[in-house]
């Protein structure tokens, strides 16, 4: 992939970008393109925002079947070292089904679920915690990520470090990232960013904030109080932050009683390895969701909340992925616009969206491997636009 210099209206003539299958259509989005929320609420039918608990229950069924099925399967091989190769391959199915069950917890925690609120967190709840995400701390955390999508300082994940960044309002550091990524060359900054991402990036993120705009320190989804920053818990979101505390106990309790009856290794290779492909996907649908060589990060009066949900990218995941995931990673942008539209309508309003804003509407078509490597090894950091109030990924 080469870079490209963009016309003069869109970047500076010092710049340069890389352009990725969206061919800088993000750059090129002006800010009378993008609709107001009322006006795709407008155009969206009625059955698009119902929600129908029977329906969400039935794919809730299926993916527990699906995962039942999977994990049955486990039990019966034989866990020794000489079938290593079976057991990776079966993590990486066993993660991957299971998927559709963060997927279906995702949408509890925004009201997608069903409109009887009780079953919708008791779901949610039970779902992440047995996935070991503390669910109300995620969800008020996941929520400031939809407020303030690619905003550059009060975004809440998959934020990038900036050339010159004041520290304060900007994420500091993309000079020495710049430096980092010519001192490897690209092709090993890449794979020390896939595995930073993937294996390490999810605990990461729970456990510091890591990736988190700098408006809100350091936080910790488990401990709400010092010595990490009480900023994303306001209110009576500490209190949650202790209530999503117990799920993960229990969990980790029976975890443990797992291993003391039936051995570590049987844990791990039926929970802990599927449970790091889980991750793994999470990572990729987020980090891919957000960013791309040339999609920017906003500030100031370039930002606004269907700016930031305009910029979120659907891809081509394909219908094997599509059925397991319930379609999160080829509705997204939908999603972002009205999080509470369950999963069962959202192909319909994306081909709505995409219809009646061709120019707003983010489409990548290049197969998703392509783009995770592309963006891992050529998103090392973003510098200030100096006409315009947002941030473009820099080339060394």
């Amino acid at each position: 992939m080469s870079i490209k210099k963009l016309p003069p209206d869109y970047l500076n003539e010092s710049d340069k970008v890389l352009l990725s299958g969206l061919l800088g259509k993000a750059l090129k989005i002006k800010l009378d393109d993008v609709p107001s929320r009322a006006s795709v609420r407008s155009v969206l039918p009625n059955q698009c925002f119902t929600r129908q608990t029977g329906k969400s229950l039935l794919y809730l069924t299926q993916s527990i079947l699906i995962q039942l099925f999977v994990v049955l399967i486990g039990l019966s091989l034989p866990r020794t070292i000489n079938m290593f190769p079976l057991w990776f391959f079966y993590s990486l199915i066993s993660g991957t089904t299971a998927m559709g069950l963060w997927v279906l917890a995702h949408e509890c925690g925004h009201g997608a679920f069903s409109d009887n609120r009780r079953l919708q967190t008791t779901v949610g709840y039970v779902l992440h915690s047995i996935l070991l995400v503390p669910y109300f701390s995620w969800q008020r955390s996941h929520s400031v990520h939809h407020a303030y999508t690619n905003h550059i300082s009060d975004g809440e994940t998959h934020v990038p470090l900036v050339i010159d960044g004041d520290g304060k309002n900007e994420k500091a550091g993309g000079n020495e990232e710049m430096a980092s990524s010519v001192f490897l060359g690209k092709n090993l900054y890449g794979v020390t960013q896939l595995v930073l991402h993937l294996i390490f990036g999810w605990p990461a993120y729970l456990l510091a904030g890591k990736t988190g705009g700098p408006r809100y320190g350091t936080s910790n989804h488990f401990w709400p109080v010092a010595p990490f920053s009480k900023k994303l818990w306001p209110s009576t979101w500490a209190k949650k932050v202790w209530l999503s505390d117990w799920g993960i106990i229990v969990v980790i309790s029976l975890l443990i009683i797992w291993s003391i009856n039936y051995g570590f290794i049987s844990m791990l290779c039926i929970y802990g390895a599927p449970l790091l492909v889980v991750n793994i996907w999470l990572v990729v649908y987020t980090w891919l969701h957000h960013t791309d060589t040339d999609v920017p990060h906003l500030s100031g009066k370039e930002f606004s909340y269907m700016r930031g949900a305009f910029l979120s990218i659907d891809r081509p995941y394909g219908k094997v992925l599509d059925f397991l995931h319930h379609s999160i990673g080829s509705t997204h942008v939908v999603h972002h616009i009205e999080p509470t539209i369950p999963h069962y309508h959202a192909r319909l309003a994306t081909r709505i969206l995409r219809k009646e804003y061709p120019n707003a509407y983010l489409f990548n078509p290049t197969p998703v491997h392509k783009s995770l490597w592309n963006v891992a090894k050529n998103c090392v950091a973003v510098k200030k636009d100096k006409n315009r109030d947002r941030y473009i990924w820099q080339q060394p």
